[in-house]
Parts: structure tokens; sequence; C-alpha cells
């Protein structure tokens, strides 16, 4: 038969959740173990001090204690600016709780009296007053555990950066190590606490719902409801803030005053510093989050009203919680070929060792699929198909799973192609800097529509396969095995940041050029995986939403969405343009902030002496508080667009125009989002292509400073909001009105399409 017991599967999933957290915290360990110490405490500083003591730049003694204050400096100005943002979420979390609560209440007017099954009629099921308060509670739990996610990845980045830099006194291979597992420290943590929050809620829920599977899992969809909207504040603050430090920085920095990227008497590079840890560790963070939890709540809600709900299959319907147990382990695994099995020991090797992790998960974890999929699945059961029950068989899921993850390895290798400097998409970028500003702009831009071609078709396949297979469980189910892997891809998406401080922190404290070229190669692999991960995230928020779409059909009741109707294709073009309106409130808060941060650095440059010679002090906090004032400001107009959007939709124009709506901002979202990341993610490494100077080609291009190597920056600088703000904000944008929909799809349902009734 093949169906494992209830009891293994509630001992499983919880104890691969503790073994991810026990891991996490392992790697912390090891990670601590690097000491820091200050200027006073010899004992310590002579044993960091090995081989390179000779070739730091100034007094070992004094170089320690510099990283040590800015560690501190860079920590202390995340935690604020987390902070501040957090006091905001809160008040949003709140009422957008009590609207969740009012709305689904209001279905049948609060009443408490059972009311008939949607699915199974001939069953009672629970108030939708229960539902309307499990929601409520579902979304709030989401919502902490997307903040707690991102919260936690940033303070071990925050912890790590320094770390990295001191060790990179002592080798390349122990510097990507001690990044390596950071980054791991927050995929492990994140992954497994998404797991066992929603294991636990599951199992809190059933208390009360008993055999009412139905309301149990409707009301589950919260959960993906709360870590979205608290990634898409995340993305977008964290974005805003960190683009707008990073293009002050670089405009007056490098160009006006031709100084080094991370020169310390550049006023915005905390700032900047700071910004990649909020936007792209604690946003992406969240936002990864917010993929695996709806994904995981699409395929429970659809199950539960297939065969495995109605027979009360509890680990069958547990079998998306049980592949992502599957893959912590596998990702543990995988893991260790990094740190333990293989050693890096020069440049060349970083970027392949951080390859080869997503090709061996990837592997790993199609063998792991298939263990769990006849061990928990019984042999053949029905699917919930618009209406009608679709029969399946257990090898069928197999195939769903793992063409979703294939995929996923096939978007990252093509972002990876498309976004190195090691092929010649990138290097044409580059040399097409030799004529200026201009034609470096028009090639990027080409290079990031060209880059949308194979994920889309890498995409489409997955969906097609696993649509013909088992309908739209079979969609939410690939978008699971793409996420599957999510540990390992958000250790060696963090690891970016991570060593993107790393350099940071050694050109400021005056590190020796050795240090700082082992430090920079770090940071250029680290762009190309960073890269990968926003591919990954785009990914698997194209066949999450459509998942989710597929779930607010059946829950609306609408049998087709057609296109021909005036209803739906209203809908349909508002919703196509829906990414480029959000796109252009983004890239403009970005340039508003970034035009405020110029103006200040160039303050300071002209008014506080002795700054270029470097007897001045700089003004840190100054641009620290710029950039927060803005984020924070700039963030609500973007965050209330994709949030009301499809509460308008669906209560004035009804479920047809909102499934028209979900459909047009799906399509063109992902289109804007992976050639947004791909352009900006191209012109950054081209830059990096030309001040590394490796091959002759790149020589002919340099030195920093020279006209080709301008050109280049101000390419980077135009597509740092493309990439780090715009781009990895759409992916919440689709996933988030899909599951917003979801979950007030009853209400939709009941009272939605005002202005048709009335007209």
């Amino acid at each position: 038969m093949g169906s494992m017991s209830e009891a293994l599967s509630q001992v499983l999933i919880p104890l691969a959740a503790f073994i991810g957290i026990a891991f996490a915290l392992l790697q912390w360990f090891l990670v601590s173990k690097v000491r820091i110490s200050t200027g006073n405490d010899h004992r310590i500083g002579d044993r960091l001090i090995e081989e390179d003591d000779q070739e730091v730049g100034i007094d070992s003694h004094e170089a320690v204690a510099k990283c040590a204050e800015i560690q501190n400096a860079i920590s202390v100005g995340a935690t604020s600016f987390l902070f501040t943002q957090y006091k905001y979420l809160g008040v949003f979390t709140v009422v957008f709780a009590v609207v969740i609560f009012l709305f689904l209440g209001s279905v049948n007017s609060f009443s408490t009296k059972s009311q008939t099954c949607i699915y199974n009629k001939s069953e009672q099921c629970k108030p939708a007053l229960a539902n309307a308060l499990f929601t409520t509670i579902a979304f709030l739990l989401g919502a902490l555990t997307s903040v707690l996610s991102g919260f936690l990845g940033m303070k071990i980045a925050t912890y790590a950066n320094a770390r990295t830099t001191l060790e990179a006194r002592k080798g390349v291979g122990k510097a990507f190590v001690t990044a390596f597992r950071s980054g791991a420290v927050m995929g492990f943590l994140l992954a497994a606490n998404g797991l066992l929050v929603l294991y636990i809620s599951i199992n809190v829920f059933k208390l009360y719902y008993g055999d009412d599977w139905e309301g149990l899992y409707e009301s589950i969809t919260g959960y993906g409801l709360g870590g979205s909207s608290m990634a898409l504040f995340g993305r977008v603050g964290g974005g805003i803030y960190t683009k707008a430090a990073d293009v002050g920085a670089d405009l007056v920095g490098k160009i006006e005053q031709n100084i080094p990227e991370d020169d310390p008497r550049n006023p915005a590079v905390i700032a900047d510093n700071v910004g990649d840890n909020v936007g792209d560790i604690a946003g992406m963070g969240s936002d990864l989050f917010g993929s695996y939890a709806e994904s995981s709540c699409a395929a429970l809600f659809v199950a539960s009203i297939s065969s495995f709900g109605i027979n009360h299959d509890f680990s069958a319907m547990s079998y998306p919680l049980i592949i992502s147990a599957m893959g912590i382990v596998v990702c543990l695994i995988t893991t260790l070929f990094a740190t333990d099995f293989f050693e890096v020991k020069s440049v060349s090797e970083i970027e392949p060792s951080l390859k080869r992790q997503l090709l061996i998960s990837t592997v790993l974890m199609t063998a792991g699929i298939a263990i769990v999929t006849f061990v928990a699945l019984p042999t053949k059961f029905t699917i919930f198909d618009f209406g009608d029950q679709k029969i399946v068989k257990n090898w069928h899921i197999f195939f769903c799973v793992s063409i979703g993850l294939w995929a996923g390895l096939a978007i990252g290798y093509t972002t990876e192609y498309y976004t190195s400097n090691a092929y010649s998409p990138v290097r044409d970028v580059a040399d097409s800097c030799r004529t200026g500003a201009a034609t470096n702009v028009i090639f990027g831009l080409a290079l990031g529509y060209n880059s949308v071609i194979l994920p889309i078709f890498s995409i489409a396949i997955a969906i097609y396969v696993s649509f013909s297979l088992a309908a739209m469980y079979g969609v939410a189910v690939a978008a699971l095995g793409m996420l599957s892997t999510i540990s390992t891809g958000l250790a060696i998406d963090a690891y970016g940041p991570i060593s993107d401080n790393a350099g940071g922190i050694a050109e400021m404290a005056g590190m020796s050029r050795t240090i700082r070229e082992r430090t920079d190669a770090l940071d250029a692999a680290g762009n190309t995986t960073a890269a990968i991960g926003k591919g990954f995230a785009i990914g698997s928020a194209a066949l999450v939403s459509l998942a989710l779409f597929g779930a607010f059909a059946s829950r609306a009741e609408i049998k087709t969405v057609d296109v021909l109707t005036p209803k739906v294709f209203i809908g349909l073009i508002v919703g196509a343009m829906l990414p480029y309106w959000f796109s252009a409130m983004t890239m403009k808060s970005v340039g508003k902030a970034a035009l405020k941060m110029v103006e200040e650095v160039r303050r300071q440059f002209n008014t506080i002496p002795g700054l270029m010679e470097g007897t001045g002090k700089p003004d840190y906090a100054t641009c620290v508080k710029i950039s927060t004032d803005a984020s924070l400001r700039e963030m609500i107009p973007p965050g209330a667009l994709v949030i009301l959007s499809p509460l308008i939709a669906g209560t004035f124009f009804g479920v047809e125009t909102l499934a028209g709506l979900l459909a047009g901002a799906l399509v063109s979202g992902v289109q804007v989002a992976i050639s947004a990341s791909n352009t900006g993610g191209a012109w950054d490494n081209a830059k990096k292509y030309i001040e590394a100077g490796v091959s002759d080609h790149a020589k002919s291009l340099g030195p920093k400073g020279s006209d080709a190597h301008k050109a280049a920056v101000i390419g980077d600088t135009i597509g740092d909001p493309l990439k780090d703000t715009s781009g990895p904000s759409l992916n919440i944008l689709i996933k988030l009105m899909a599951v917003e929909s979801l979950v007030f799809a009853p209400f939709f349902a009941a009272h939605g399409g005002l202005l048709f009734k009335w007209f």
C-alpha cells in the first residue's frame, strides 16, 4: 500500500526540524570560535595573527581593534533599523489581522452555528467565525516567524562579517568556510523554524477542528499570508535602504572623489554595509520563508479537499511537510561538502564549490523525494481538480516534485551564466564600457531581456508536466520541490552579503592588499550566488502563485477563467500593469533617497576639514539616518498597492476579475523580475571584472578610475535598484496577491462584485 503510519510522520517531521536547528547552532558555535579582540587584549590577538603578520598594512592589533569597531557600528545600525521597521510592521500586522477577522467573520454574518461543508455537502463543518479566528491566528504566526527568520539571519551576518575578514589573513579557504557556515546558520534556522511552526499550528488547530479538515487547512493558509506580507515590507524597505546608501556612496566616492568603494573617508559607507544586511539578508530570509510557507499552504489546502482529506489520511496529507523535512536532512549532508569534505584552497575554487552545492543538493534530494513519495503516499488516490476528482498514482507526484526541483537548478544555472563574469554575456557588457556608459546600459538591458527566455521555458515545462499529472496539487508540490533545498539555497545566498561586508571591513580597517584581493574574490562569487538566489526566489514564486491561484479558483468556485469575457480581460490587463506600477514606485523611491544621500556626502566632503586627507572624521550617523527615514517612509505606498489591489478587485469587481488580475500580475511580474535582477547582477559583475583585471582583456579596460571603469560604475549604479529593490520585491508581489486572494476567497465568493451587482 505504501502509506506510513500517522505516528511515524508525527515523529519524523519535528525531528527533522530539531536536527536543522541543532545543526544551525553548531555552525554558529564554529563561527564564534574566531575571536574578535580589542587592541589591548594581546593574548587573543596573537593567536589570530599567523602567516600574514608582516603583510597587514598597519599594526595588527590596531587592525583587529578597528575590525571589531566597524563590525559593531554595522551591527548597531542594522539592529536599530530593523527594530524601527518592526514597530511600523507591528501596527500594520494588528490592523490587517483585524481586517482578516472582520472580512472572514462577515461571510456568514458572524454566526456561531455549524455550516454545510463547501466540498463535501453531506457533512457539517465548523462555523465561518471559527475560520476567521483561526486564519487570523495563523496570519500572526506566519508574520512572527517571517520577522524572526529575517532578524536571526541579520544577526548572524553582522556577527560573521568581521570574522570572515580576520580569517582571510590565514588564507582564502578559511574565510570562505566562515562566510559559508554563517550563511548556513540562516538557511537551516529558517527552514527548520518554518517547518516546526507550521507543524505545531496544524496539530494545535486540529484539537478544535477534529474531523473538519477542510476548515482546518483553509485557516492554515493565513500562515502563508503572514509570512509574505512581512517579506514584502522587509524586501522593499531593506532594498530602498541599501540602494540609497550604495548609489550615494558610489556616485560621490568613486566617480567624483575617485576613492575606493569602501573607503572609510566616505560618509555613506557604514550605511551601505548596514544596507547589505537589512536588504539582502533580512529581506531575502523573509522572502524565501514566505515562498516556503505559501507553497506548503497551497499544497495542504488542495490535498484537504482531495481523497487525503476526505479519508483523513494524516501522513499522506502531511506529504508537503515530510518533503521539507527530507530537504533539511539532504541540505545538511550537502553543506558538509563545502565545509568539511572538500577544502577551498585557491580563489578559482570558490565559485565551483558554491555551484557544486546546488548540484549535490538537487541530486540527493531527487533520491530523497523518491523515498518520501513511495513511503508516505498510497499507490493510488484522487486529487481535487476544479470540481472533479482526478485519479493519480504516487509516482506521478514523484515526477511533479522532481521536475520543480530540477527546474530550480536550471533557473539557477541560467542565472549564473548571465550574471557571472566567467562567461561571455557579462564580458560583452564589460567590453561595451570602452565607448562609455550609454553602450554599457544598452548591452546590459539586452542581456536582462535575453536571460528571461530559458527560465520561462523551465517554468513552463514544470507547470505543464505537473499540471497534467496531478492538477493544481502537482503545481503546488513542484513549487515545494524547487524550495525543498531552501537551506542550501539560502546558505549560498547569505554568503554573498557576508563576504561583501568582509571586504568593506578589510578596506576600512586598512588591511593589506592581499587580504582585499581575497575578500574581493569571495565577494565576486557571492554576487553570482546572490543572483542565483534571486532566480530561485522568482522561479518558485511563479509556481507558488499558480498553485495559490488554483486553490483560490477552487475556493471561490470558479470553474473556468474565460479571457474573452470583459470582466476577466480588464482584470488581466490591469494585473499585467501592476508590476510596472510597483517597479516605478520602488525605483523612484531609491532615486529620491539616493539624491539626498549624494547631497549629504558631497556636503561632508566640502565642509568637513581634512576629510579627504584622512585627518577629519566623516559623520556616518547622518547617512544612516537618511537611509532609515527614506526606506520606512517609502516602503508604505508600494506595500499598500500590493495589499489593496486584490481586496479592491475582489470586493468591487468580483472573483472573475480578480482571477484575471492574478493571472496578469503573475505573467508580467515574472518576466520583469527576472530581467531586472539579471541586468543588475550583470552590470555589477562587469564592473568587478574590470576592477579585478585578471585577464588581458580586463586589463585593457582598467584600471580603477579609467573611463571604461567609470562607465561600468554608472551601469552598476543603475542596476543596483533593479537587482536589489524592484526585481526581488516583484516575486513577493505575485505571491502575496495570490495568497491574499485565497485567504479572502470565502468573503469574495459570498459578497464580492459589488459594482457589477449594482449595474
